[in-house]
């Protein structure tokens, strides 16, 4: 009988004595502590932070592991955990069979027919988007990650819960509250109680009860309706109605309304932000863009036949996605002790796979800082691992919206580079800022022109 025998050997890294400088630099800037580590120690590092280590796996391989051939000895990690104050246990943050429940339950929505029948209400709220930005022409600057921001809780209103989220204007303000939160814990450890009444914390627990309220509103609103529906609302409603425990059945609804809000917008606006920034600074890009959109629709609205016509336009937003992905760390935590690329990480660890470095690997990306979206050219692309992009996640817990996300982001930018052009204000200095999804730090503000 033969046994097989495991490595003990830890991956390369910083010696515990550096722990509390990569620890400053964690709390400093995310992304550069990702990508120095991946620089100094390759695609395995074990990353000392204050009293944790982060092992860190940058190499296609390690990520399919990791998120998909062995998922299962993998729960949310660093990070996640400590957005459950905020989500619960949402979609984005439940384990196990309440997990697998949870999807099961929204899974349907998701459906390519469901999927290709929302397109006209995606293209109705971008040309409403053109209108609005239309009176910011020749004026003030306008902040689009905000404009981004109510377009796609208008789109996800619609298209999941068949409901007018313009009601609620600030859930985009407080969905930013939380996500500091969360931020703020994991840089600290959580060595701060959460009592502590920090402005920072009185401000978290004021956002956490308006979306709770809001939520609840949505309920109450859809329990007065006589009409039956499928989308993903009433799907929930039924779910939380089947609990033997009331209570619990009302916690969980709850908990996977704030997340649908959270995840079914934040992303999707990310991109869309990134995606005009970088096409401002190349104005090639956006006039192939302009040229197509004129070409492919005219002057009509995209209908879902559309969709693969918009080539171009589908090759810049998978290129957008390489360099920011909207979620731009996918943390996890060891159940059992594991062996990834030949070595040891023990059982309780944290795990992380960072899609922004995957993005950006040398070997598997050809000057990784350049935008270029011919990357994509689908008749170009060969040869290229699998895992080295993530930009929807991978494994089980793939992005379950990221057909209509994609589709979401193609007719926007069609739709605005066929009417408008938008430059960045002078002098204003984009910033990457890696919350839970990849924003742009303060919003980017942006002067409107006649296309």
């Amino acid at each position: 009988m033969t046994t097989m025998t495991r490595t003990r050997t830890a991956p390369p890294g910083p010696p515990r004595s550096a722990a509390l400088r990569w620890l400053a630099v964690m709390n400093r800037d995310r992304l550069g502590m990702m990508t120095e580590a991946a620089a100094l120690y390759g695609d395995a590092v074990r990353i000392p932070v204050g009293p944790k280590s982060l092992y860190f796996f940058n190499h296609p391989d390690s990520v399919k592991h990791v998120l998909a051939d062995n998922a299962a000895n993998y729960h949310k990690g660093i990070g996640l955990v400590h957005a459950k104050r905020a989500l619960g246990d949402g979609l984005l943050t439940s384990e196990g069979e309440l997990w697998r429940k949870q999807r099961r339950v929204i899974q349907p929505a998701f459906q390519s027919k469901r999927i290709a029948a929302q397109a006209g209400a995606i293209a109705e709220e971008a040309e409403l988007l053109v209108s609005r930005l239309r009176a910011y022409q020749g004026g003030d600057a306008v902040d689009v990650v905000r404009q981004m921001t109510g377009l796609t809780l208008g789109v996800l209103g619609r298209a999941l819960i068949d409901t007018d989220l313009g009601q609620f204007p600030d859930i985009g303000d407080h969905f930013g509250v939380v996500q500091d939160q969360a931020m703020f814990e994991l840089e600290s450890l959580s060595a701060v109680p959460t009592w502590v009444p920090l402005p920072r914390q009185l401000r978290f627990r004021k956002s956490r009860a308006e979306l709770q309220a809001i939520v609840d509103e949505l309920v109450a609103e859809r329990a007065g309706r006589t009409d039956e529906r499928e989308d993903v609302l009433s799907r929930l409603i039924v779910s939380a109605g089947a609990e033997s425990d009331r209570k619990v059945g009302q916690i969980r609804l709850r908990d996977e309304l704030v997340t649908l809000l959270l995840a079914g917008h934040e992303t999707t606006a990310s991109t869309l932000s990134w995606t005009l920034h970088l096409i401002d600074e190349h104005p090639e890009v956006r006039e192939r863009l302009r040229e197509e959109a004129v070409a492919v629709l005219g002057d009509r609205r995209p209908e879902f036949e559309d969709l693969h016509k918009l080539r171009y336009t589908s090759m810049v937003v998978e290129e957008v996605m390489r360099l920011y992905p909207p979620v731009w760390l996918l943390p996890r935590k060891t159940l059992a002790p594991d062996e990834i690329a030949g070595y040891h990480v023990p059982a309780n660890a944290d795990v992380v796979v960072s899609p922004y470095t995957m993005h950006r690997h040398p070997a598997f990306w050809e000057s990784p800082e350049r935008f270029d979206p011919e990357r994509f050219d689908p008749d170009l692309v060969t040869g290229r691992p699998r895992y080295a992009y993530i930009p929807f996640g991978a494994g089980p817990r793939f992005c379950v919206g990221n057909h209509l996300g994609m589709m979401e982001a193609v007719f926007v930018i069609a739709m605005l580079c066929r009417e408008l052009r938008m430059t960045r204000m002078p002098g204003y200095d984009v910033v990457a800022e890696p919350m839970l999804s990849l924003r742009i730090r303060g919003g980017l503000p942006m002067h409107v022109h006649q296309a």
